[in-house]
């Protein structure tokens, strides 16, 4: 699971849709895959960092929890019922979304596309 989010940035950066999705963006985020916090620094759509924590008192304005199973079933190329979205994750119970919603709300097929990411590596 570590590999996959360590390929993060260069997915990512790598994807001139996605960044032009995501131009007006700069914030940052977490992913929590079981215990193991990722934190993510977006600066205009692209990822400027990425650090393995966990990281006493480092901030973040918005956080996506979720098991190592529920990840490794949304991360499939072609994912199961209810493992296709975020929001069908956090419905039944798998993710759960904290912190900032308005840069989510604000951008969120950028999110949908930037968490959904890893999927190409299978």
């Amino acid at each position: 699971m570590s590999a996959a989010i360590e390929r993060l940035p260069k997915l990512v950066n790598d994807n001139e849709a996605l960044l032009r999705r995501g131009r007006y963006l700069t914030t940052d985020i977490m992913i929590e895959i079981e215990a193991q916090p990722y934190y993510i620094s977006i600066d205009r759509g692209r990822i400027s960092a990425l650090q393995r924590g966990p990281i006493v008192m480092k901030s973040w304005s918005l956080a996506v929890r979720g098991s190592e199973d529920a990840w490794r079933k949304f991360w499939e190329p072609y994912p199961p019922p209810h493992f296709h979205d975020i929001f069908a994750l956090v419905k039944q119970g798998a993710f759960r979304i904290d912190g900032d919603y308005q840069p989510l709300i604000t951008n969120l097929l950028y999110f949908k596309e930037l968490l959904a990411a890893p999927r190409a590596l299978q």
